[in-house]
């Protein structure tokens, strides 16, 4: 069976970085982009593993305002997660929604 691929677009290098790490020691498989434009171009170069659209899409920001996690679960976000968070935590929502192959 194959890994899972994990697209994780973030454009602070620092945090590309912890996500690296977390998943390191896991079986999935991590693609990275710094932006949206890029993270398109590389989820159209390496396709999920599950059909777009049942891609869980997790969406992970420090600028939470009310009401932002309705939105984008309404939007087709599968999960909402605010900084700072738990690394922890954040590859316990990643395995309830992608479980380790």
């Amino acid at each position: 069976m194959t890994s899972k691929r994990i697209l994780h677009i973030e454009d602070n290098s620092l945090n590309r970085k912890i996500i690296r790490d977390l998943l390191a020691r896991t079986s999935y498989e991590l693609a990275e982009a710094s932006h949206g434009v890029q993270g398109l171009d590389a989820a159209r170069a390496v396709p999920p593993t599950w059909r777009t659209a049942r891609v869980p899409i997790i969406v992970i920001t420090s600028f939470a305002l009310s009401g932002d996690d309705q939105r984008a679960k309404d939007a087709g976000a599968s999960d909402y997660v605010t900084k700072p968070h738990s690394p922890r935590e954040l590859l316990a929502i990643i395995r309830r929604l992608a479980p380790e192959a």
